[in-house]
């Protein structure tokens, strides 16, 4: 018996050590393709902050039987990744990437085909100066549809891993569907969202204490959408509208989303009235989309001119304007003033986001409207609020919808959504932006193993944002306060 379990033993050694031999089998007399790697997804020549999750990549197109992929730095270390895919050791990335800050990453990829191996053109990686500053991101995923809520919810993702934990999904109450959520500046101590369904209303936190808002107020004629918060948390901005959506029969257009009506107005969460201005609320005009500049002194918003819908959805088109705004009196200051004037080249503007270090302001262009996701000519424009110079963003442009986008804290990165990949799902890129308005290469946000995440995964991302911490939020209670019914009432001041 003895010899018997010896022989057990000594085979299984023999077997644990041909299969650590293969798992560790590196490149031997490669020859050079004379061509850079086609890798999913394109990191070639991204820049990253150095507190991102591993860049892991697969080889995209034809399937290989094994890949090498050593990343070399500037300092003279590396670090190695060999199997059926680029999967690197999250402390050997990070520890690789804190090293090189400011400096380029050199990424050497061989690949085995039918036992031969190939060693294809280095590319490089930045490492940026600027720290990404926040701890991750908040965004809603959702099941493609148009009538049925179906699966969905807001999560967040921790950045420098690939963890993802929920906030809130519609499982918690029935037929519920969560959206515009919002924290002040990234951070979740005020954060707002819109709940919609038979038991609609906006949840303000503040603290951690929530409070249940009426989801609709007769003096405004719609729902408490879209919101902004002031910098001080004291308040926030909304517009309220009349939401319709129509559908197209052309193929390669899918759905139009349009206003009856919209205004916009500031919500005060400690007297819960709402600040309405005949400037801000016109009949004539549809004003959407508002934002705080980061002193709070200014608002920004989108205006058109109301069109009879659906018929003239086409001339729906909306130019971007500011006002002034004063706290200590809760009210508006002045008269609107014209930033950016897209009407006049036939065009639409939608989605203001100004930095935090109030230098830039970024915005969504379009033919018409201001639903931008489905729109594939939308494109992001950035302008410089101490010029007033606006201009295309070279760096992001693709042929297919890019709309929501948000900033960093430190104003340092951006992320948004495009339908880039696959003109159908929207995904979430991020792209560093200097402090001279100059953006990098956009990546797609990294996971475990790219090509199998994102080929099975059925939902779009939408309304994403920063956050500098971990939402603490109880789901659970929340879905039983929803369920309750019981709704704080606001008044118009």
């Amino acid at each position: 018996m003895n010899i018997l379990r010896d022989i057990l033993r000594l085979c299984s050694l023999i077997v644990v050590g041909l299969l650590l031999a293969s798992c560790a089998e590196t490149p031997r007399n490669a020859e050079p393709t004379g061509r850079l790697p086609r890798i999913y997804p394109d990191y070639i020549g991204v820049t990253i902050p150095a507190e991102i999750a591993p860049l892991n990549f697969n080889i995209a197109g034809d399937t290989v039987d094994r890949v090498d992929v050593v990343v070399s730095g500037a300092d003279g270390t590396s670090i190695h990744a060999n199997g059926l895919l680029a999967q690197f050791d999250i402390d050997e990335w990070h520890a690789l990437t804190a090293r090189n800050k400011g400096r380029d990453l050199t990424v050497t990829v061989c690949t085995k085909k039918d036992g031969r191996w190939q060693r294809h053109n280095n590319f490089t990686i930045h490492v940026s100066p600027y720290a990404l500053g926040d701890w991750g991101l908040t965004y809603r995923r959702i099941a493609p549809g148009y009538e049925v809520y179906s699966s969905m919810g807001l999560y967040q993702r921790d950045l420098s891993s690939f963890d993802e934990y929920p906030i809130i999904e519609n499982t918690q109450v029935t037929a519920m569907c969560v959206n515009c959520h919002t924290a002040n500046r990234t951070n979740p101590d005020r954060m707002v969202f819109h709940v919609r369904g038979q038991h609609g209303a906006t949840l303000i936190q503040r603290d951690g204490q929530r409070e249940w808002l009426q989801a609709k107020n007769d003096s405004l004629g719609g729902s408490m959408v879209y919101p902004y918060w002031h910098p001080d948390g004291r308040y926030c901005a909304f517009s309220t509208n009349q939401t319709r959506q129509g559908f197209h029969v052309n193929r390669s257009e899918r759905i139009e989303v349009f206003d009856l009506s919209s205004d916009i107005f500031v919500y005060d969460t400690q007297t819960h009235s709402i600040i309405l201005d005949t400037i801000v609320a016109t009949r004539a005009n549809s004003e959407n989309c508002p934002v705080f500049s980061p002193d709070g002194r200014t608002l920004y918003f989108t205006s058109c001119i109301q069109q009879n819908y659906p018929e003239n959805y086409k001339r729906e088109q909306y130019n971007l304007y500011s006002i002034g705004f004063q706290a200590d009196s809760a009210r508006f200051d002045g008269e609107k003033r014209l930033l950016f004037d897209a009407v006049a080249m036939n065009k639409s503007v939608t989605w203001p986001r100004p930095s935090y270090d109030g230098r830039f302001l970024l915005f969504t262009l379009i033919d018409y409207g201001y639903f931008s996701i489905w729109h594939d000519e939308s494109e992001q424009w950035l302008l410089d609020l101490s010029t007033g110079r606006a201009h295309p963003i070279e760096a992001l442009r693709s042929s297919r919808a890019d709309s929501y986008h948000n900033w960093s804290a430190n104003s340092r990165w951006m992320v948004f959504t495009s339908r880039r990949g696959d003109g159908l799902y929207t995904r979430l890129y991020l792209a560093e932006v200097s402090p001279q308005g100059r953006v990098g290469k956009p990546f797609l946000l990294p996971q475990k193993n790219p090509w199998a995440y994102y080929s099975r995964l059925m939902h779009a991302y939408n309304t994403p944002d920063f956050t500098c911490r971990k939402v603490e939020f109880n789901a659970r209670e929340a879905g039983l306060e929803i369920a309750s019914d019981r709704r704080e009432p606001t008044h118009v001041k």
